[in-house]
């Protein structure tokens, strides 16, 4: 066999062995790099870890993995179970609305309102005269927020079953970090010489603090949110500070459901003041800490600008879904890197006498 063709035939073995390799992990890929991230946030808690059980990697990894389950998994199996009894009690609390309609007049409250008031009375008077039109209405609020509520119960679930599954690969990779901890090092050292050590150690750091920007975030929603709670009087303050700071992590509505949910129950209850407080109290504190409090965090923590967090963070969402908040700011540094690296090559200093030169 002619040499030349028997080198194609191993380079095509490869690249279809590569194919196979990647059309395997691509199902999994989003909870792979889920499951790094963690690996990469958490590792200092998992050298103290390996150096109190003696150096057996084994039991410092099954003991971190236990924490994690009972840290994120017991807490959102709890929050899931009671989201779904939520969902179920709130469509229990419309179907009468259904069948005996609204009261014949707005609350006052309503009426007062600057500008939009008394259309929003009169419109509510002829909601109440007109059954068929009040049923339209009705069913038109109705159906899709039933659907997005029972969607947004299976994906919660889903995301419970996901997160069993980032810990269980947390475990393998914890358990034999060393080894892919100098198998990337040697790679990117191969790849790039000191180039690839410094893109290396650029997304440890991003990937970390942007980790630490949104679970700090989280951490000082809840708080915050927890406050407002307990002056409004809102019962079940632990369980709604719980579901506050996990709630806290998902991008754009988030929180919102949270204190939303419970301004509506005050409303409900016949506390319009405090349901009012409420609404305040999440559209300017609750909400306010994740704007400019994350990008704070994150852009302290991971040494990148604050632009390219943020850009980062929303951007990746879009692409990626949710692990996009880490991948996004991660890419975007990288990219910065080698932008960086390619002009110090390409437009480099001038030099004493080309200097000379140009001014002669």
């Amino acid at each position: 066999m002619n040499p030349s063709h028997k080198q194609l035939i191993q380079i095509a073995l490869v690249a279809l062995l590569l194919i196979g390799c990647v059309a395997v992990l691509l199902p999994f890929t989003g909870t792979l790099l889920f499951a790094i991230v963690i690996c990469l946030t958490t590792l200092p808690i998992r050298n103290r870890l390996l150096t109190l059980c003696g150096g057996r990697s084994n039991l410092a990894a099954l003991l971190l993995s236990i924490l994690l389950l009972l840290l994120l998994v017991v807490p959102m199996a709890l929050l899931s179970g009671t989201l779904a009894d939520g969902v179920q009690m709130g469509i229990r609390s419309l179907k009468p609305l259904l069948e005996s309609g609204v009261p014949s007049e707005a609350p006052q409250w309503i009426v007062d309102l600057p500008v939009f008031g008394p259309d929003i009375g009169r419109y509510w008077q002829d909601l109440a005269e007109s059954r068929e039109e009040l049923n339209k209405l009705l069913g038109q609020i109705f159906d899709p927020t039933r659907k997005f509520a029972l969607a947004a119960v299976a994906l919660f679930a889903q995301g419970l079953l996901q997160l069993v599954l980032v810990i269980f690969f947390v475990f393998f990779i914890f358990r034999d970090a060393h080894i892919y901890a100098d198998a990337l090092r040697t790679g990117s050292r191969m790849l790039a010489g000191d180039l690839g050590e410094r893109m290396l150690a650029l997304a440890e750091g991003t990937v970390t603090g942007v980790m630490a920007g949104i679970v700090g975030t989280a951490a000082a929603q809840a708080l915050v949110a927890m406050l407002g709670f307990v002056i409004a009087g809102v019962p079940g303050v632990i369980v709604l500070t719980v579901a506050t700071f996990f709630f806290s992590m998902v991008p754009v509505i988030g929180a919102t459901l949270i204190w939303l949910g419970a301004a509506i129950w005050l409303y409900n209850g016949g506390q319009t003041g405090w349901a009012v407080f409420m609404v305040l109290w999440g559209m300017f504190g609750i909400s306010s800490v994740d704007n400019f409090l994350k990008p704070i965090l994150i852009s302290r923590s991971a040494s990148l600008p604050l632009l390219l967090i943020v850009v980062g963070v929303f951007g990746g969402v879009l692409v990626f879904g949710f692990i996009g908040i880490f991948l996004g700011p991660t890419l975007l540094g990288l990219g910065q890197v080698l932008i960086r690296e390619w002009l110090a090559y390409a437009i480099p200093e001038a030099s004493p006498a080309a200097t000379v030169a140009e001014t002669t």
